[in-house]
């Protein structure tokens, strides 16, 4: 039982190692570029009436800390012009920190150059209902006259797995296909002169092409973030000024008063690394669609022929490429991926489809903001399965505004086979034929359990894979556990994606230097989440203040350190995103998060325990420091397409004075 290496675990250290601590960490100076201004014309009549819809779910973002309430001070100091209003509605939260808006009803008020006003307090709603959004859109078009529309919606994302705006009291998300239902109620969908002339989206992970496809013709421009937003938000005074002293601004220039407005506004809350804020004209969507389409039209005939070889090559495109809100065991998963990435990546794989597909992303996107460890985004998303987990795929198969070429792509890969449906499509492509179902044998990693691992002449462990066995692997980790006899323990150390791996050769070779990284000196469990040219993301499980959390640090492979970017909540229970990004201060209580299982017990798993509670010091650092001498036990993990994993047999590493030695297990 020891010997069986764990799936779950990613890099972590444990508290019995004997640590140096080396000097302090500053906060690292990453080289920044300001978003660039272009000059987007104005286009209209600078006497034109705007409305804006500002769509309010408070849910636990205003319950617990306010957020709203603080928005809705910023929008209050912005000096509006009696031709630019704002309706609001104000719910979703057990408690609102503000006198105005009340809770257990539904709140609608008008902020214009007569101040804010109180128009209805009627009975309570759900906000994550169609139908309440959809009498929102019908009170504004009954009660006020526009040339022009703008609609933000606030609260929570979840990207288009999940949707967004999370009404706290019931719990419900409104879905994408909820969205559509509830403008097409109250508007007509026009390409030409759509009803708004921007809608955009203050809340997580929304800037995703389904997203985008449910509301072409609703909208002539769509504002969101791929990533997490930082809680902060969009800076309601900044834009809403800026509207108001010109309101002949296109909705492209609106769009991109937001962005900037937004990105300085996390540089002033310290929270922009991270953050990523688009335009899409979505005039352009028609081009992205034909392209999009094909792109998974072109990977499903591949997948066809041969879907082992195909799924994971294309894996490891998707390992490789910028993905959003974490998509990893311990932060949870949202399956979204930047699609301009994904596709550049697979540029050998997809030769006939990827260029197109990144050249219409370029085409769509006509302005955007990225913080320095988001460098890659190019204001796009998608949907990839990285769980591998047949709910997930279920959910993305029912929005209506997902490509069909994509369902059937990833229907193939998650449940191992291509739908009848699909027929069409091949048949366009040349197949005539369905491929033969191989349901849950689509991957087969069997063989690779316990596989026994060599020793080189250089004292690393490796082991060699066959072709056919690299054909069912998407990526590969390496996994390492503590023993400690004396106090009957054994204690994961963690995994990571720090192996070497030749591909072509099927070679994977250990990559292991007797460091990990820690937090103050105290030994910390750490998970990767993203892999980039310039720097690595990670995901630190810790209770900060007694609060669980995980801790999101970057290392900079331009400065070769570690920087902490804050800690963010586990999230809701509906799939929703957590905005806060706490920073650390001196003085925080930090408990460490670790897993363990006794030698001699019968346990078969192991558990998540508090380790060690200590306080943040006057210059905390996140470094890579030496670990403690002892026996250690180490194996690789290999990792199917559709998330599935086996690990080899353990080979054993005794670290002395920071000295390795590689020995076979008995």
């Amino acid at each position: 039982m020891i010997l069986k290496c764990i799936k779950f675990l990613a890099v972590a250290v444990m508290l019995l190692f004997v640590l140096a601590i080396s000097g302090c960490l500053d906060d690292i100076d990453v080289e920044e570029e300001k978003p660039p201004t272009q000059h987007f014309a104005d286009t209209f009549n600078p006497n034109d009436n705007w409305l804006i819809y500002w769509y309010i779910c408070g849910s636990n973002l205003e319950s617990d800390g306010g957020a709203a309430t603080d928005d809705i001070n910023e929008m209050l100091e912005a000096q509006l012009p009696a031709n630019v209003k704002v309706l609001i509605q104000a719910g979703g939260s057990n408690e609102w920190q503000n006198p105005v808006i009340k809770s257990g009803a539904t709140n609608l008020l008008l902020y214009s150059a007569d101040g804010l006003q109180e128009l209805v307090t009627a009975p309570d709603s759900d906000m994550g209902d169609a139908e309440t959004l959809a009498s929102f859109l019908q009170f504004g078009k009954d009660n006020f006259q526009a040339d022009h529309r703008v609609f933000v919606f606030w609260d929570h994302g979840g990207g288009s797995v999940f949707g967004l705006c999370q009404d706290e009291r019931t719990e419900n998300i409104l879905t994408l296909n909820e969205v559509k239902d509830a403008f097409a109620a109250v508007y007509d969908a026009n390409t030409e002169n759509p009803p708004f002339e921007v809608i955009g989206f203050d809340t997580c992970l929304m800037a995703t092409y389904e997203m985008a496809n449910t509301i072409y013709g609703l909208s002539h421009y769509m504002v969101a973030s791929e990533e997490v937003e930082p809680g902060n938000g969009w800076e309601y005074k900044s834009w809403l000024s800026a509207l108001g002293n010109n309101p002949a601004m296109s909705g492209a220039g609106l769009g991109q008063v937001i962005c900037n407005s937004y990105y300085q506004g996390c540089e002033d809350a310290w929270s922009e690394d991270t953050v990523t804020l688009s335009v899409v004209d979505l005039t352009k969507l028609p081009n992205l669609r034909t392209a999009y389409e094909n792109f998974g039209i072109e990977a499903l005939r591949l997948s066809a022929q041969n879907p082992r070889k195909f799924f994971s090559q294309f894996g490891r495109s998707a390992k490789n490429s910028e993905n959003y809100g974490g998509n990893t065991r311990e932060s949870g998963y949202f399956d979204m991926v930047y699609i301009g990435d994904l596709a550049n990546n697979a540029k050998d794989l997809l030769p006939q489809t990827a260029t197109t597909l990144i050249r219409a992303i370029d085409d769509a996107v006509i302005h955007k903001v990225t913080g320095p460890y988001r460098s890659n985004g190019s204001g796009i998303s998608g949907f990839y399965p990285y769980d591998g987990s047949n709910e997930m795929y279920t959910m993305y198969s029912k929005v209506n505004a997902a490509p069909e070429s994509q369902k059937f792509l990833y229907n193939h890969l998650i449940r191992g086979y291509i739908p009848n449906e699909a027929a069409g499509i091949l048949a366009s492509t040349g197949l005539q034929e369905l491929p033969e179902p191989l349901g849950e044998n689509l991957f087969n990693i069997d063989d690779l359990s316990d596989l026994q691992i060599q020793i080189d002449k250089k004292n690393n462990a490796f082991v060699q894979l066959t072709e056919s066995q690299l054909e069912n692997i998407a990526h590969i980790n390496c996994n390492l556990a503590y023993i400690d006899l004396d106090n009957d323990l054994i204690l994961s150390v963690g995994s990571d994606s720090n192996v070497k791996i030749d591909w072509k050769r099927g070679t994977v070779t250990d990559n292991f230097d007797a460091t990990w990284p820690m937090l103050d000196g105290h030994p910390v469990y750490i998970e990767v989440v993203a892999v980039e040219d310039d720097y690595n993301l990670y995901s630190i499980p810790i209770k900060l203040n007694g609060v669980r959390c995980n801790l999101i640090a970057a290392y900079d492979y331009k400065t070769n350190n570690y920087k902490i970017l804050g800690a963010r909540g586990v999230g809701t229970s509906g799939g929703m995103s957590d905005k806060n990004l706490i920073k650390l201060k001196a003085g925080d209580t930090v408990t460490t998060l670790h897993y363990g299982m006794t030698l001699s017990g019968g346990d078969t798993d192991f558990t998540e325990a508090e380790v060690d509670t200590f306080k943040i010091a006057e210059n905390f650092k996140l470094a890579d420091e030496r670990i403690g001498d002892g026996e250690y036990l180490y194996c690789f993990e290999f990792v199917t397409p559709n998330n599935g994993s086996v690990t080899s047999q353990y080979i054993n590493f005794t670290v002395d004075g920071g000295n390795i030695t590689t020995n076979q297990l008995e």
